[in-house]
């Protein structure tokens, strides 16, 4: 790969060559994790020698061993991610279900929970598309997250998100359950080899809504695609110019068809429409309680926490872990 780097027509073609380097940077990260793991290991193995003997500082030792069971913990969700697709970027869809101000404000709670999570990995996020509702909240949202195994880790939060709380827009303070879907798509530097026939595109423009200013009222920027065989609908509004919205909404495009077709081979795994169809009761993955108690519990794995205000402040690790290793025991069996 590094040959390949250094020849003179490397950057020919930009996105190749994008492409080359994060596979590059991604196998030059994971080669240092695994020495600093070995480094790690032998430091550890000496403070408890230390430890044993009464002259280490136990503090010290509960905080290295914290740092090096971490650090497998990393490597470990690495070695499971080994799809070609869950090094690659991701893009993400927020949508309510019904429900109106309470479901659309659920969405903005989530969209809150996955930017902090995003921080927390030093990942980045770019809005492509955010419709605000009418009172509070988001009716819909398309964003992608950048950063190395992105769509490897979010692939976990693809589904029907529940939430039971005392309504703050209920004058009666009575308990309401919402629901959000959220789905997962893998979004490449590379150009995503899916032909597309212009025929089977109605391409529609239309004023964007929302922050913008003047701008917003004047011009026709936002796009709106619809994939004609496969109903696929999409849109972007976030760029003041036609062009790069037009650009943004058909990288989304491609990034859902091929998706599609990756789903029709893996006949194990769920089909994205199908969920969508269906943004309620019996259908959640996750249930987020703030009332009668404080509980944050996945159905697929189980998983639990007592500590809602972690979880949307973006601690949400250990439900993807916990969604990556009980998938990798069902390839297993």
């Amino acid at each position: 790969m590094r040959q390949a780097s250094a020849s003179p027509d490397f950057w020919n073609d930009n996105l190749a060559a994008s492409a080359l380097l994060k596979k590059i940077s991604i196998i030059e990260k994971e080669i240092s994790l695994w020495e600093v793991l070995d480094t790690m290991h032998g430091d550890v193995e000496v403070l408890l020698e230390f430890a044993d003997e009464g002259e280490a500082d136990l503090k010290e030792v509960d905080s290295e061993l914290k740092k090096f069971v971490n650090t497998i913990e990393d490597l470990e969700l690495k070695m499971i991610l080994g799809d070609e697709q869950d090094t690659q970027n991701a893009i993400m869809t927020i949508h309510p279900g019904a429900g109106g101000t309470e479901s659309q404000d659920w969405a903005e709670m989530l969209y809150r929970m996955y930017s902090r999570w995003i921080e927390r990995k030093g990942f980045k996020k770019e809005i492509m598309d955010l419709q605000p509702g009418d009172e509070a909240g988001i009716k819909d949202l398309t964003m992608e997250v950048k950063g190395d195994y992105a769509y490897g880790l979010l692939k976990a939060e693809a589904g029907v998100h529940r939430l039971v709380r005392i309504s703050p827009f209920d004058s009666n303070s009575r308990r309401h359950t919402s629901f959000v879907s959220v789905f997962i798509y893998p979004s490449s530097e590379e150009e995503i080899e899916i032909e597309i026939d212009p025929g089977d595109l109605r391409i529609d423009t239309y004023r964007a809504s929302g922050a913008g200013g003047q701008h917003v009222n004047k011009t026709d920027s936002a796009i709106r695609i619809t994939h004609i065989p496969s109903g696929i609908v999409v849109q972007c509004q976030n760029e003041r110019s036609q062009h790069k919205n037009k650009a943004s909404a058909m990288k989304v495009l491609k990034a859902r068809l091929y998706q599609s077709e990756v789903e029709k081979e893996k006949e194990a795994m769920k089909d994205l429409e199908d969920t969508k169809m269906d943004i309620g009761w019996g259908s959640q993955i996750r249930s987020y309680v703030f009332h009668p108690y404080n509980m944050v519990k996945d159905h697929r794995t189980k998983e639990e926490s007592g500590n809602v205000s972690a979880v949307m402040d973006g601690d949400i690790d250990k439900f993807i872990k916990a969604f990556l290793m009980n998938q990798l025991g069902e390839i297993v069996e």
